[in-house]
């Protein structure tokens, strides 16, 4: 029977709470499916605040793939505002989907994606208020399978007490294959419960199932192995890799939130993958390859997109989106096709190096200029190629002349601080480069309004990436790194007016850096900082190192680790990493060379223009890198032919 919504027991509670909007549900776009005509029911998890979560587009992606399988029924819950916990937990209000208020532990299966791992006590909040126990190995067939996803699922270790699968990779056709698995068993009359289920989804290879793997350590706190459990399950579990963007053209009826969120416009996902080979990026890393969107395809995705949804700014999304092979015919076509409209184009994600005027002036042709951000990640010369950032100095400042001379009034600078082989000089080259900025922006405008903004974010290592081997920097340094920067910024008196400066303290780094690296023994950790009150640890209102600080001393206490040794350590090349056993496709060895190599201050070229480097992503994985030209010519939308006539 279908579950009872819960907005009669919920309605009463949202005067009382800030931004009630966020719990009501019925956004345009939104699906109300019939339960009793689905076989399988997911609820779809992003653990923060809904005005971030809404317009998360891997969500949305999966939300409407799935939604458009017959006998498939999904829905979206969000992490609740303190204030509503408390309200639900004294009221007995269960964790609801936005869509029906059907209890979330009704469903099927609760996916979570994570992108980033502070989110993981908003996904233990969740459990909790749905009744679903907190420690998979407690839980029943009556009970969801929680399924995480997300970049952070390629080390799920961490959680992996709390949830029963992982998913690595591209979720679109994963979500299918591990829908079709659930079919099966409940078809079959639920064999051996939900150790047969899962058994089943660790056999299919479709997803990690950590209960089915065994960790052993070292005395001296390290891992031994990890190994399978039992037969039929993977030594190894790959990550999926969607190989036709053109056929998965989603989401084709993008929601539209009823409450303001983080983001007010319709995206495009242009290409997936980056093969630019920043030493610190994850995301660059676990995507590859390469796989462009075609221009055709784009163009009707923002025709459909704006119909659907009444949207005045696009978003062209990709990791570094003015890398596309064709970027500047897209940006031309959808500029003509909208120049009498109100339709901005912006590219939220733009490399220093692959900015040009030509492209400036599309972005800006009908006298809109959202903010433009560029990130050279490393202060100095010598640190670009630490990270191979293969970007110059010289190329950063012909970049930004180029913007301000279009008539762009502030840019943003992203750096990091905390990188491998780092000094003081190193960030405090960051000062004298803001200084450069505004002085040429005076310069080339003829204006004195110009502004940039410096802002600064605490380098982490992350795993499937060559500073996976990495010491982190203790806060304590980032700290005081942060300091002399900001002093000397301030004390240029011709140009630190017009240089802001936004900047994160080294605290919170500290503790993704503990959840991004660490392994099962860390769950302890997170769920003792999570009953001591932890709740949405990427709000810096939220966010309380000493909390964290505390549970890991209590949680580790007979341990041969703790925090530091967690986060600070450098790892050495024969060290079994936690998530060695996952396979994002990176060749191991490749991947310590290059981390060899960043510490000789050498570079590698992006492979998609240059011979394969051997990574081992295309050859272990069965991809290729796609990019254009495109055969298929776009043409005019029918409905802006005739407005242009």
């Amino acid at each position: 029977m279908s579950p009872a919504p819960v907005f009669d027991r919920l309605e009463h509670l949202l005067p009382l709470v800030q931004k009630p909007i966020q719990y009501v549900g019925g956004e345009v776009n939104a699906v109300q499916a019939d339960w009793e005509s689905a076989n399988v029911r997911w609820a779809l998890m992003y653990p923060d605040a809904y005005e971030v979560g809404a317009p998360n587009q891997g969500v949305q992606i999966l939300y409407e793939v799935l939604n458009g399988q017959e006998g498939v029924l999904c829905e979206r819950t969000y992490a609740v505002w303190p204030d509503l916990e408390a309200l639900m937990r004294e009221h007995e209000v269960p964790q609801f989907t936005v869509d029906s208020h059907r209890p979330v532990g009704a469903f099927d299966l609760l996916g979570v994606s994570f992108s980033t791992e502070l989110g993981y006590t908003n996904m233990l909040t969740a459990l909790d208020l749905a009744g679903i126990p907190l420690l998979a190995v407690e839980r029943d067939a009556s009970h969801p399978i929680v399924v995480a996803g997300g970049h952070a699922a390629f080390n799920p270790e961490p959680i992996a007490d709390f949830i029963d699968a992982a998913v690595l990779g591209d979720g679109e056709q994963a979500v299918l294959a591990l829908t079709e698995v659930v079919r099966a068993w409940k078809a079959d009359g639920q064999p051996e419960g939900r150790a047969g289920l899962l058994q089943r989804i660790a056999a299919s290879g479709v997803a990690y199932v950590p209960s089915l793997y065994d960790v052993e350590y070292l005395a001296d706190g390290r891992i031994r192995r990890v190994v399978p459990r039992a037969a039929g399950v993977p030594w190894r579990v790959a990550k999926h890799t969607l190989m036709d963007l053109d056929g998965w053209d989603y989401p084709r009826a993008p929601l539209v939130p009823l409450a303001e969120t983080v983001h007010e416009r319709m995206s495009v996902e242009i290409f997936r993958g980056c093969t630019r080979g920043c030493r610190f990026c994850q995301a660059g890393m676990i995507t590859r390859p390469v796989r462009e969107r075609s221009k055709a395809g784009i163009a009707a995705m923002v025709e459909r997109g704006l119909s659907a949804t009444g949207y005045e700014e696009v978003g062209l999304l990709s990791l570094s989106s003015a890398d596309h092979s064709e970027i500047a015919e897209v940006t031309t076509f959808l500029a003509d096709c909208y120049s009498d409209s109100q339709t901005s184009l912006s590219l939220p994600s733009t490399r220093v190096d692959a900015f040009n005027v030509d492209l400036a002036n599309e972005l800006s042709r009908n006298g809109r200029r959202s903010g433009l951000t560029f990130a050279p990640e490393g202060g100095s010369e010598r640190m670009r190629k630490v990270i191979n950032k293969q970007v110059t100095e010289e190329d950063l400042i012909r970049t930004v002349a180029t913007a301000y001379a279009a008539g762009w009034r502030q840019v943003k600078l992203y750096f990091m601080c905390g990188l491998p082989t780092e000094t003081d000089d190193d960030v405090l080259q960051i000062a004298r480069m803001a200084a450069e900025v505004i002085r040429v922006g005076r310069e080339v405008s003829g204006r004195r309004d110009i502004r940039c903004t410096v802002s600064i974010g605490g380098f982490v290592p992350k795993p499937h990436t060559p500073f996976q081997w990495a010491a982190q920097l203790d806060h304590e340094t980032t700290d005081a790194r942060l300091a002399l920067l900001r002093d000397a910024i301030r004390s240029n008196r011709e140009y630190g007016k017009a240089i802001g400066f936004r900047y994160h303290d080294g605290k919170p780094g500290i503790i993704e850096g503990l959840l991004s690296r660490g392994d099962r023994r860390v769950g302890r950790v997170i769920l003792a900082a999570w009953q001591d009150g932890a709740r949405f640890d990427g709000w810096s209102a939220h966010f309380d190192f000493d909390r964290w600080a505390r549970a890991a001393q209590h949680a580790l206490a007979d341990e041969p680790v703790d925090l530091d040794w967690f986060t600070v350590r450098e790892r050495d090349h024969a060290e079994v990493l936690p998530w060695d056993h996952l396979d994002s496709g990176l060749d191991r060895e490749w991947l310590w060379e290059d981390w060899q190599a960043s510490l000789d201050e050498s570079g590698v070229e992006d492979c998609r223009w240059t011979p394969c480097f051997d990574c081992g992503v295309c050859d272990q994985m069965g991809t290729h890198i796609q990019v254009g030209p495109t055969s298929v010519e776009i043409g005019m939308p029918a409905n802006r032919a005739g407005s242009m006539a």
